[in-house]
């Protein structure tokens, strides 16, 4: 029977040697993924701003979704990593348990729904494996299939998801990289019917699309600006060049409403034809 503890608990700690070794290698891995991450996301911003600078806003909208999701597996490499330097810490709570203990069930279950996600990392699928064995199958499957008190963190699997971002995040973004390189930044919702459907205290400082009409509702200050216009109340060349350029953006979103109009009235005609 001695003999038989013996190796049973030798079996143990050879087994905790393999976990915290695979810990610090996966804690390395995802230091060097992380910074790959930093790269794409610091790239995907740069090419938002110069969306923005162009008013290539349908694109900048799309541009805004990469962003996000790269934020995303930022902040889920930075979650994995944490979980991995607990465990490392605390493995000494592993070897004399069957269960896992309350102190690491969230790293534990967290490392186990993340070796179904991220296939980048081959060592959370043999860190799930030790601790399938050691805390049972029905651990593992719970937080993979994310069972009711499985221990996964709601923001790990949040940020793992591969749902688009909403419309409201992808805006939020827009606008903060417009605010942080002092952009003044106004969306035409008409060029994006998904926001038609958002009010105007939803979406403070935007262009809102009132109900089935292809019109717009200007900005609060738009009315003065152009009353100011008709007036010729300019302090500056500076400032007249400026009321000229939001001038001939005006005309470019009213003349692409103009081409929409068009197409939308045309295709009735064109369907009744092939019919």
């Amino acid at each position: 029977m001695g003999r038989l503890l013996d190796a049973l608990f030798g079996r143990r700690k050879r087994q905790n040697k393999k976990l915290k070794a695979l810990l610090n290698l996966a804690v390395c891995r995802l230091g060097v993924l992380s910074k790959d991450r930093h790269v794409r996301w610091s790239g995907a911003r740069s090419d938002l701003l110069q969306l923005l600078l162009l008013l290539h806003q349908e694109r900048a909208l799309l541009r805004a979704e990469l962003v996000i999701k790269e934020q995303n597996m930022i902040d889920a490499f930075a979650m994995v990593e944490a979980y991995c330097r607990l465990l490392i810490e605390r493995i000494f709570l592993i070897q004399p348990q069957k269960e896992c203990p309350e102190e690491l069930r969230e790293a534990a279950a967290g490392l186990c729904f993340a070796a179904s996600r991220c296939g980048d990392l081959p060592e959370l699928q043999k860190i799930r494996k030790i601790l399938s064995s050691r805390f049972g199958k029905g651990f593992t499957i719970a937080a993979v299939e994310l069972r009711n008190n499985c221990g996964v963190n709601g923001k790990l699997v949040q940020n793992f998801s591969a749902r688009q971002p909403s419309l409201e995040s992808r805006i939020i973004v827009m606008n903060e990289i417009a605010r942080e390189n002092g952009i003044k930044f106004d969306l035409i919702t008409n060029l994006f019917p998904e926001i038609s459907s958002m009010q105007a205290d939803e979406a403070p400082g935007l262009w809102i699309k009132t109900g089935a009409e292809e019109t717009m509702s200007p900005p609060p200050d738009s009315e003065e600006k152009l009353e100011m216009r008709s007036e010729g109340e300019y302090k500056d060349i500076v400032s007249a060049a400026e009321a000229a350029f939001e001038s001939a953006a005006y005309a470019a979103v009213a003349a692409k409403a103009a081409v929409e109009l068009f197409r939308s009235e045309s295709e009735p005609s064109v369907s009744g034809e092939r019919t």
